[in-house]
């Protein structure tokens, strides 16, 4: 096993939910940015493909074990859009609020409203590695018609947790962190990565 890896991300909230997490393990997370490593090419039409394009990017570039996430939101009415295009859905320069707009765009006058949030992420021990770890996590819900809640990023605000009758963004950010997409994928991935340290 190994004791530092590098995220193939430079966002700071998933370098601090990551770490914590990671942490129990022995296991030390560093950005990207440390490295000098710039974002990867996501050109896949997948989670799974983008996901293992990142952390391979990132392992190739800091010489060590990469972990990498691909996430986004599925709407059962779209096909399953906007799917690995979430993130740029409105347009190149990433914005969650045009993005929103776009959503509820695209939504108006449609009852059906399910959608869900998926998580993939991809650890790799080198950058050319056969057997990479994959592990995936959903989070499904509904579609508002309006955005509720100021807590969150992306599409929480219009992201309706029926059982809970909350948006994500009206969450306390520890519920979220138990609820997500993200945390469910970073179980299993623990769950992966614990059974490996017992081999």
């Amino acid at each position: 096993m190994f004791d530092k890896l590098v995220l193939a991300s430079n966002n700071t909230g998933k370098l601090r939910e990551l770490s914590a997490l990671l942490a129990p393990l022995g296991i030390e997370v560093m950005p990207q940015a440390k490295f000098g490593i710039g974002d990867a090419d996501e050109p896949h039409f997948t989670f799974v493909e983008n996901a293992l394009a990142k952390a391979r990017h990132a392992a190739r570039g800091a010489e060590l074990p990469a972990l990498a996430d691909d996430s986004g939101l599925c709407v059962v009415a779209l096909d399953g859009g906007p799917g690995v295009h979430s993130a740029r859905y409105a347009g190149d320069a990433r914005s969650d609020e045009r993005n929103n707009e776009k959503l509820l765009a695209e939504l108006s006058g449609r009852s059906d409203r399910a959608a869900h949030y998926v998580c993939v992420l991809v650890l790799v021990e080198t950058a050319d590695t056969p057997q990479p770890l994959i592990a995936e996590g959903e989070w499904h819900g509904e579609i508002l018609e309006v955005p509720r809640g100021s807590g969150g990023f992306g599409y929480d605000p219009l992201f309706l947790i029926p059982e809970l009758g909350q948006s994500a963004a009206e969450l306390a950010p520890e519920l979220k962190n138990t609820l997500s997409h993200r945390a469910a994928a970073m179980r299993h991935l623990l769950d992966r990565l614990r059974a490996a340290q017992g081999r």
